[in-house]
């Protein structure tokens, strides 16, 4: 392996580091994504429980912003809940555009780096050819095809080392993407389910709600 490495040249030392901040950011988003802490079951149902037994207070609010990004939209409309149903609303969705960017953190990076490291592995194996060709001409030497095929083959490695990079991580940010969109679809339910029964518009069932 460290001989593929060293016979890729100094560009694969980007390509190495590409890899290692994909897999970091791949790691941690994975981690930060669970729906069990972005969008906890039952943290509705429980809302309403203090708020029928009169026990939401800021310590309670408090408490809901910093345990989920859905409790801190919830949390959001409770507080300005007083000030009618378009005031609610309307702090629900600045609260859940602030979410929205916490959970999209890294991932354009994530994409910048499937979109890169191909390109620097194509950068790698250009170089390598020119310096290979360079060499035969310089020299004056009459071109050697098993020379010159195993110079290319040692210039295209770092092509290679490019895609294994870039491959993983288009998967990984297409991935990332999709799972933030069923993570916000759920939370913008609960924030709706949430409106409608502070308000009075409506019941609505909370014993099935997922959060």
């Amino acid at each position: 392996m460290w001989e593929l490495v060293k016979s890729g040249g100094w560009m694969m030392l980007p390509i190495i580091l590409s890899s290692i901040a994909a897999m970091a950011i791949v790691a941690e988003r994975l981690w930060t994504l669970r729906a069990s802490r972005v969008t906890p079951e039952h943290l509705l149902g429980q809302v309403w429980v203090w708020i029928k037994d009169k026990q939401l207070n800021k310590d309670k609010l408090k408490e809901l912003r910093a345990n989920s990004p859905l409790g801190e939209i919830l949390a959001a409309g409770l507080a300005n809940s007083k000030h009618g149903r378009e005031i609610m609303k309307e702090c629900i969705e600045e609260a859940a555009q602030r979410v929205i960017h916490e959970l999209e953190r890294y991932v354009s990076a994530l994409g910048t780096i499937a979109a890169m490291a191909p390109l620097l592995g194509l950068l790698g194996t250009v170089l390598g050819m020119i310096d290979i060709f360079s060499a035969f001409t310089g020299s004056g030497m009459t071109t050697n095809a098993s020379v010159l095929a195993g110079g290319i083959s040692k210039a295209l490695i770092t092509t290679a080392a490019g895609l294994m990079v870039g491959i993983p991580a288009v998967f990984f940010h297409r991935f990332l993407l999709r799972r933030i969109d069923e993570l916000v679809v759920g939370m913008e339910q609960e924030a709706i389910k949430l409106v409608e029964v502070v308000q009075g518009d409506r019941d609505v069932d909370l014993s099935g709600s997922k959060a």
